[in-house]
């Protein structure tokens, strides 16, 4: 995209985020300072109370939403570099980015199970993601509506921008956006993906980084369209708070 397509201008400091390998790496370490200091400080204040701790992690998830769009704004891109477009979609080209969408919920559950599998086979026993964070939804149908809205908003839309399309863009950037840059992008992007997941236990850390892997390549191979992914994303969102509510009661 042109700098005129964009319709701003890059400030000095969004010159070298786009150049200059020190500022790229430190763009990427400060969100995540950021985003786990925020968690890390506000989430003990609420230890005992599952639903705050749970908004606190979305809250975290905003700020480093708008993060990324200040970091757009200094570079003098918009949300087109990430792959996210705002223009109407003909019937045609919906449906195709509806099937599509399906196509890549299935590739990325398939990804997830066989995390699961992977740590049976590590651990020698059935091992899967820990979701006791989620307690509060048992025999509570409104709880779980809510949840679902917040998990639209900020995990299946956040996650995707944050850490798909912002990292792997970013980490590729760092090799002049080459080949075997975009393969350790997407690789180091599904593995940090992984990681912040780390309430979900050692099996949802293994699942979600499986999970990611396949999106982040599915990312890739279908142009950076990043809604098809967010639509996967809720997709599969909304089967495991589902099955979360309905293995609760």
């Amino acid at each position: 995209m042109s700098k005129k397509e964009a319709g701003n201008h890059p400030s000095t400091f969004g010159k070298q985020l786009q150049i200059n390998p020190v500022y790229i790496i430190g763009e990427i370490l400060l969100l995540f300072i950021i985003g786990l200091g925020f968690v890390k400080l506000v989430t003990p204040l609420f230890e005992e109370n599952l639903i705050l701790k749970q908004i606190v992690v979305w809250f975290a998830n905003i700020l480093l939403l708008i993060y990324v769009w200040i970091g757009l704004k200094l570079r003098g891109e918009s949300w087109k570099e990430l792959g996210l477009t705002f223009n109407s979609l003909s019937w045609s080209e919906g449906f195709k980015t509806f099937l599509l969408s399906l196509l890549v919920t299935v590739l990325g559950l398939a990804a997830y199970i066989l995390g699961g599998i992977v740590m049976a086979g590590i651990t020698g026993t059935p091992e899967t993601a820990d979701m006791a964070g989620y307690d509060y939804l048992k025999n509570n149908i409104g709880m779980l509506l809510l949840t679902l809205i917040g998990v639209y908003i900020v995990s299946s839309f956040g996650e995707e921008v944050i850490y798909r399309a912002f990292l792997i863009s970013r980490i590729s950037k760092l090799g002049h956006d080459s080949k075997k840059a975009t393969i350790v992008a997407v690789l180091l992007s599904s593995i940090i993906f992984g990681f912040i997941h780390y309430d979900w236990g050692s099996a949802g850390i293994v699942q979600t980084a499986c999970m990611g892997l396949v999106m982040g390549i599915c990312y890739i191979k279908l142009k950076r369209r990043l809604w098809i992914l967010v639509l996967a994303h809720a997709y599969m969102d909304t089967i495991l708070m589902i099955g979360v509510y309905l293995a609760s009661n």
